[in-house]
């Protein structure tokens, strides 16, 4: 692990720096905090490193969720300045949320990789179909439900979450989108929810990677390489606030198609790789 060439490493940097940068980008862009990009990107660098596939895929997701967390700040609160989120849904879904990636983390205790690369193939592929051939008759209601409804909505969003290595932004907006909310104000809304979601998933997965530590990489807390971590979240974060500003200057059908065809290019990838 320790022999790479610098030549090979510092092609690996460089791809991991790229990936900041696109993860940024879509996390203002999308209100989310760029995981459906870090997961690929970090998956391929942690393989070419030799780290173990049986912890692979949850060293990702964990990373993943560390490495957002400033990103879902400043994407928030980009979001925040244009008076678009919908604060009472945030904070009605945000004690179900974390219920949801802590159901999660444990998750990723226990199950082998295969279940969170399926998962994510699975979340990704429903919300890239809902975005590329969705209609605006493709509506359950006109508002969102109100009390046990909403919160397993919620639930629902810090679940997807965890198995995904993502904000909840993707899952929340095709929620918002299904009961009549415009996709700026899912998106706003979505970036607001991510913030919690970021924060304890990372906790969960240091927690839940520390029995299996010896086979980590150098500078691992359980499921969070620091690493990539330094080297992803100031570039993610950084640019987060062009996108953001991009999203408000997007026509609303761009934007769908946009997100639509990145998820199903993820959600293939990680079908494959779960074969």
């Amino acid at each position: 692990m320790f022999g790479i060439p610098m030549s090979e490493l510092a092609v690996l940097a460089a791809a991991v720096a790229g990936g900041g940068i696109i993860t940024g980008v879509m996390a203002g862009l999308f209100g989310i905090g760029g995981g459906a990009v870090i997961v690929p990107v970090l998956y391929e660098v942690f393989g070419a490193l030799g780290v173990a596939d049986d912890i692979r895929m949850q060293l990702c997701i964990g990373t993943s969720l560390a490495i957002i967390v400033p990103t879902t700040f400043r994407s928030y609160f980009t979001h925040r300045s244009k008076n678009l989120a919908l604060d009472d849904v945030v904070r009605k879904w945000t004690l179900p949320a974390v219920a949801g990636v802590a159901t999660g983390a444990a998750i990723a205790a226990v199950a082998p990789a295969a279940v969170f690369k399926m998962a994510f193939a699975i979340i990704a592929g429903v919300i890239a179909v809902k975005l590329l051939f969705g209609r605006e008759s493709w509506r359950i209601a006109d508002d969102l439900p109100r009390g046990p409804a909403l919160l397993l909505f919620g639930y629902l969003v810090g679940l997807s979450s965890s198995l995904m290595g993502v904000s909840g932004g993707s899952v929340a907006n095709m929620i918002m989108m299904l009961y009549g909310k415009p996709i700026h104000t899912a998106v706003a809304t979505s970036a607001g929810l991510g913030v919690p979601i970021a924060l304890v998933g990372t906790i969960g997965f240091m927690l839940a990677g520390l029995p299996h530590q010896s086979l980590m990489p150098p500078l691992s807390i359980g499921y969070v390489s620091l690493i990539g971590f330094i080297v992803m979240a100031p570039l993610s974060s950084y640019v987060a606030g062009f996108g953001a500003t991009l999203a408000h200057k997007t026509p609303r059908r761009r934007l769908e198609v946009i997100f639509g065809l990145f998820l199903a290019a993820m959600a293939v990838r990680f079908a494959f790789a779960a074969g």
